[in-house]
């Protein structure tokens, strides 16, 4: 996996995740991308496995439901994402340079 990519998905998952974890799933899985949202739905998993709303009365209240809900849209946002190593379906890869001519607003005197 190239330096690029990786930093892309320390970006996605933060820098404490395993890189020999994401160089195997990513020889695996073939993108970036895929990594990604594989890592985020083992995630959400888990959070999902555990109560995600404790209350002990006058001690404790715990609520991760707003971690949840940050995964989900975490996850959304990848699916209509692309990583760094994919392309556009049928999408054109030779850079695009735009031009335009910048005219003041007002006259100078």
């Amino acid at each position: 996996m190239d330096p690029a990519a990786l930093a892309w998905l320390r970006a996605q998952l933060g820098p404490s995740t395993d890189t020999d974890d994401l160089t195997a799933r990513h020889t695996r899985l073939g993108t970036v991308r895929a990594v990604a949202l594989e890592v985020l739905a083992e995630r959400r998993a888990a959070l999902l496995a555990d109560p995600l709303r404790l209350v002990v009365d006058g001690v404790v209240t715990m609520d991760r439901s707003a971690n949840l809900t940050g995964l989900e849209r975490q996850l959304a946002e990848l699916h209509g994402t692309l990583g760094p190593d994919e392309t556009a379906p049928g999408g054109d890869t030779t850079p695009q340079f735009d031009m335009s001519v910048l005219t003041p607003a007002r006259r100078t005197r």
